[in-house]
Parts: structure tokens; C-alpha cells; sequence
């Protein structure tokens, strides 16, 4: 498993940890699918561990969001209205 790395903007990295382990904190009971990854994962990995990747997993969506200029949404939602 490859983590942030240790380039790029220091003060952005801090944010994206701090947001993952604000979410790991709501993620007991939930089950949606990053929900449920998130259970499973910390019933074997340290929270640290966790958190960073989380925080690597959002880093990707939001830099693929940016870099394609499109909106966030789940499959399920896109259809309904």
C-alpha cells in the first residue's frame, strides 16, 4: 500500500489526515461501500495507517474531480431525481 508522500505541499497533506480521522470517527455503522473498506480496514491496521489512507484515497478523487472538471457523485444518484 503506497501512502502520501512526503513531496508536495506539507499544510495541504496536514489537511487531508486531519479530514480522514475526522471521518473515521462517523464511519461506525454506516454502510456504504467506503464505509464498510474503512471498518474492515482498521480491524487490521493501525488508525494512523488508516487515516493516511483515506486521506491518499480523497487526494486522488479530488485531484481526478479537478483534472477532469467534473462533479462528485455516487453511481446511484446520477439517475435519480
Amino acid at each position: 500500500m503506497i501512502g502520501i508522500s512526503k513531496r508536495g505541499d506539507r499544510y495541504l497533506r496536514t489537511l487531508l489526515i486531519h479530514g480522514a480521522r475526522a471521518a473515521l470517527g462517523k464511519v461506525q455503522g454506516k454502510q456504504d461501500p467506503r464505509s464498510l473498506w474503512l471498518i474492515k480496514m482498521r480491524e487490521r491496521r493501525h488508525p494512523n495507517v488508516v487515516a493516511v489512507a483515506l486521506a491518499n484515497k480523497n487526494a486522488r478523487i479530488a485531484w481526478s474531480l479537478l483534472s477532469s472538471d467534473t462533479i462528485y457523485g455516487s453511481k446511484l444518484s446520477v439517475g435519480a431525481a
